[in-house]
C-alpha cells in the first residue's frame, strides 16, 4: 500500500524514475521498485541520487555498483547473510569488506533503545562492535550510568574508527552533538584522540532538552529535539601532534540561518575554529570549567562511597559525606505511585498477581530463554522492565505488603505514595540505609542535588521521605546526600559528615562547630547565585565541590541561612499560606471550587485558575525567580496536581483529597511562600557572602 499512487508516495517514485535519463535504466528501476519489498527503497534512491548527480555533471550515464544493501554495523561481524533481494550485493559486501577503505562519511541514526520493555523492540546487539565500545569508551568513562554509549551513532564512531585499520584516513558523521561535552562520553572523547590527530566539531545547537526555549521545527537542522553537529575526525601519518578545534554557531538561530552558514562556509578552512585542550578529564572544551573547583570540599567521591572500610573510624575520608545514593528508581513511576493510597494498593495487588502467574506460566513452559517474546506484553496489566525481568527468570516471587506503601517526594513539593518493594522498585540506591523501612519512625534529612551529567539548570533540594531518581526534572538523575545513615534493621544511626570534614571546618572556624553546621552550610552555599553561575560548567561534570570561607562571620550567616532554606523546603505543608485574592463564581458549589482537574496560569501570570470556579489572584512575580531544573516551584504545583489517565496502562491518578478537600488550594498559597521567602534567603546569602569569601587560600 505505501508504494501505491492512491497514497503518495506511490507518485513521489514515479517522478523520480520519470527524470531517469536512460529508458532501459527507467524501466529497470520501474520493475524493481514495484516488485520488491519497500524495504529496498533507500537502496535505490541511494543509487539513482548518485547516477543522476553523475549524469548531470558529466551528461552521459554511468552505472554506480558501489552501494551496498546492508547493516552497516553488521559488516563487523563474522559474516553478513546473503540477500536474495538483489543478485549483485552479496558481492559487492565481499568487496567492501575486503577493501581499503579511507573515507567514511555518514548521518547514522540517534537512539539509545526502546522507551518501554513492554515493546519488546530493543535495538539489535552487535557483538563485535559493543565488545568494542567496552573495552575503550566504557572502559575509561567516569560516568555513572553508561548505557548512553550504546547509542547508535556512538556504534558507528567506533565501527568508522575501527574500519579505517590504523591506517590514515577520514570520518565524517552528522550526529547527535552530547558526546562533546556530556560526562557519560568522556571515554569515547579520550578514545577519539587516540584515533585521530585532527578532530573538528561544528555544533548546530538544537537541543531542545537543553533549551525549551527554542523550537525542533524552527531552530533544529532536521527538526528533532536532540541536538545536532558534525564531526570530522582526522588521522594524518604526517601530523604529530593531535589537536582538536570547535565552532559554535550562534544558538537562538533558525534552521535555514544554519543551512545558509554552511552553505556560504563550504569547508574547514573558512571556519574560524576554537582551539581547545581537553583537561585530564578528557573534557571539551574547557574554557568554562574552573581549576578551583577540584581545590575545594568534594561532598562526595565514588572511592569513598564504594569503601568496604567505609564503616571503619581508622580510615580517612577526603570527603563532607560519607555515602550518597540515587533516587528512587521505579522504572513504572505510573503503577507505583499515587495521590491515593487505595488506588496504589489495588494496582499492585493486581500487577504482583499478574507478576506471579507470569513466572509460574513461563516455569510451566520449560523455562523458554526468549523471556521478552514470552512474557505477556499487556501494558494494562503488567508494566515490565529489563530488571523485572531477570527476577522472573530467578523465579522471585512478591507479595503484596501493605507496609511497603510509604510516602514520597514524586517532584517538588509533590509528595505521592509509594510502593517501596525490592521486586516492584527497579532500583533503590543506598536508601536501605538511609531510611530502612524496618522502622518507619526513623528520621532523616536528605539533600538532593544534580549528578554530574544532567541536562537541565543545576539544581537542589531538601527533603526527609523518599526522593524520585528523577525528583528535580523528568530525565535527569539526582544524588542523595542524608545527614544520617543506618544499618538496614534500623539500628547503629551515624552521623554521614566525615570526621574529616568536621576537622576541616573546626581547624578554620572553632571546635564549636558541628555537624550539623556543616550540613546547612553546604545546603546554603548549593544556593548562592555566585557559585552556581561560576561554576555552572563543573557542576555539569562533577558533584559539588563546596569552599571554605575565609571569614567567620561568613561561615556563621551560611549556618543561619542554610538551616533556614530547609526548614523552609522540609517542612512546606507548615509555612503559612501567602495571601492570594480569591475570586470565586458563586453560581458554582462550594464542592466543586476546590476541586481541581488541571490549574493554569492567566496569560499575564498574575493567577492561577484553580478550578471552574476559583481563581488564586495576586500572584508575586518573584515567586516564579525560585526555579527547580527548568521550572519555578510553582509550576512544578501546577503541572504536578491534575486528575489523569495514563493511556497504555489506563491507571488514573487524582490529587484532590476526600478528607481534606482544600489541600490544593492550601499548598499552591504556600509553595508561593516558599518562593517568595527562598528569593529573600538567597540574596540576603549573596549579600552576607561575597565572591572573595571563598577565593584565595582553597586548597585543603
Amino acid at each position: 500500500k505505501i508504494l501505491d499512487p492512491a497514497v503518495g508516495t506511490g507518485n513521489f517514485i514515479v517522478n523520480i524514475i520519470k527524470r531517469i535519463p536512460r529508458t532501459a535504466l527507467r524501466e529497470k528501476y520501474a520493475h524493481d521498485l514495484f516488485c520488491n519489498e519497500i524495504a529496498l527503497l533507500p537502496y535505490y534512491i541511494a543509487s539513482l541520487n548518485i547516477e543522476h548527480e553523475y549524469y548531470e555533471k558529466m551528461k552521459e550515464y554511468v552505472p554506480f555498483e558501489g552501494v551496498c544493501f546492508v547493516d552497516t554495523l553488521e559488516l563487523a561481524e563474522s559474516q553478513q547473510l546473503p540477500l536474495w533481494m538483489v543478485e549483485e550485493n552479496t558481492e559487492r559486501i565481499k568487496r567492501e569488506k575486503e577493501a581499503d577503505i579511507m573515507v567514511v562519511i555518514g548521518n547514522p541514526p540517534y537512539n539509545v533503545g526502546q522507551k518501554r520493555e513492554n515493546d519488546n523492540n530493543k535495538n539489535r546487539k552487535y557483538p563485535v562492535v559493543d565488545d568494542r565500545i567496552k573495552e575503550t569508551y566504557v572502559k575509561d568513562s567516569q560516568a555513572t550510568l553508561k548505557n548512553q554509549l550504546y547509542d547508535a551513532y556512538v556504534r558507528f564512531f567506533r565501527w568508522a574508527s575501527d574500519r579505517l585499520q590504523g591506517k590514515d584516513g577520514i570520518i565524517c558523521f552528522v550526529s547527535n552533538n552530547s558526546f562533546f561535552d556530556q560526562i557519560a562520553f568522556d571515554g569515547m572523547r579520550k578514545h577519539l584522540l587516540k584515533d585521530f590527530t585532527q578532530i573538528y566539531h561544528l555544533d548546530l545547537h538544537g537541543n531542545i532538552r537543553k533549551n525549551p526555549k527554542i523550537s525542533g521545527t524552527t531552530h533544529n537542522v532536521f527538526g528533532i529535539q536532540v541536538g545536532v553537529g558534525i564531526t570530522i575526525a582526522v588521522q594524518s601519518s604526517k601530523h604529530t601532534n593531535r589537536t582538536l578545534y570547535h565552532y559554535r554557531v550562534p544558538e537562538n538561530w533558525t534552521k535555514e540561518e544554519k543551512f545558509s552558514f554552511l552553505g556560504e562556509k563550504k569547508n574547514v578552512f573558512d571556519i574560524n575554529w576554537l582551539s581547545v585542550e581537553p583537561d585530564n578529564r578528557c573534557n571539551w572544551p574547557t574554557y568554562a570549567i574552573l581549576s578551583e573547583f577540584t581545590s575545594f570540599l568534594p561532598m562526595g567521591t565514588k572511592e569513598v562511597r564504594d569503601s568496604r572500610l567505609v564503616e571503619s573510624s581508622n580510615v580517612e575520608f577526603k570527603s563532607l559525606f560519607r555515602k550518597y545514593s540515587v533516587g528512587i528508581h521505579t522504572a513504572r513511576d505510573r503503577w507505583v505511585y499515587n495521590f491515593d493510597r487505595n488506588h496504589l494498593a489495588n494496582t499492585m495487588k493486581n500487577m504482583i498477581e499478574t507478576y506471579n502467574l507470569e513466572i509460574a506460566r513461563w516455569a510451566d513452559a520449560g523455562c523458554p530463554k526468549d523471556i521478552d517474546s514470552f512474557v505477556l506484553a499487556d501494558e494494562a496489566k503488567i508494566k515490565w522492565s529489563n530488571t523485572l525481568k531477570i527476577q522472573l527468570a530467578r523465579q522471585a516471587k512478591t507479595h503484596f505488603r501493605t507496609i511497603a506503601i510509604l510516602p514520597a517526594l514524586y517532584r517538588p513539593f509533590c509528595k505521592q505514595y509509594l510502593y517501596l518493594d525490592n521486586i516492584m522498585i527497579d532500583r533503590r540506591g543506598l536508601f536501605s540505609t538511609i531510611l530502612p523501612t524496618s522502622n518507619s519512625k526513623l528520621e532523616n534529612t536528605i539533600i538532593v542535588v544534580s549528578d554530574h551529567g544532567s541536562r537541565s539548570p543545576f539544581s537542589v533540594i531538601a527533603t526527609n521521605i523518599f526522593p524520585d531518581l528523577h525528583l528535580l526534572a523528568t530525565t535527569d538523575a539526582f544524588q542523595c546526600f542524608p545527614y544520617y545513615t543506618y544499618a538496614e534493621d534500623g539500628s547503629n544511626r551515624r552521623e554521614n559528615i566525615t570526621d574529616w570534614a568536621l576537622e576541616q571546618f573546626r581547624a578554620r572556624y572553632g571546635e564549636e562547630v558541628s555537624k550539623w553546621d556543616i550540613f546547612h552550610s553546604v545546603y546554603a552555599m548549593l544556593h548562592h547565585p555566585q557559585y552556581r553561575e561560576r561554576y555552572a560548567e563543573n557542576l555539569k561534570r562533577d558533584l559539588p565541590h563546596i569552599p571554605l570561607l575565609k571569614r567567620v562571620e561568613a561561615f556563621t550567616e551560611t549556618v543561619r541561612l542554610g538551616r533556614a532554606l530547609m526548614d523552609l523546603h522540609v517542612n512546606y505543608e507548615q509555612q503559612p499560606e501567602y495571601p492570594l485574592t480569591p475570586l470565586e463564581d458563586e453560581s458554582v458549589p462550594y464542592e466543586q471550587l476546590t476541586y481541581v482537574e488541571k490549574m493554569k496560569l492567566t496569560p499575564d501570570r498574575t493567577a492561577l485558575v484553580v478550578s471552574k470556579g476559583l481563581t488564586l489572584a495576586g500572584l508575586p512575580v518573584r515567586c516564579f525567580e525560585y526555579r527547580l531544573g527548568n521550572r519555578p516551584a510553582l509550576e512544578w504545583v501546577i503541572d504536578q496536581y491534575q486528575v489523569s489517565k495514563d493511556v497504555r496502562s489506563g491507571i488514573s491518578s487524582n490529587p484532590n483529597r476526600v478528607d481534606d478537600p482544600e489541600y490544593i488550594v492550601r499548598l499552591v498559597k504556600q509553595v508561593v511562600t516558599v518562593s517568595v521567602r527562598t528569593v529573600e534567603l538567597v540574596e540576603e546569602l549573596a549579600r552576607a557572602v561575597m565572591l572573595e569569601d571563598w577565593l584565595g587560600d582553597v586548597t585543603f
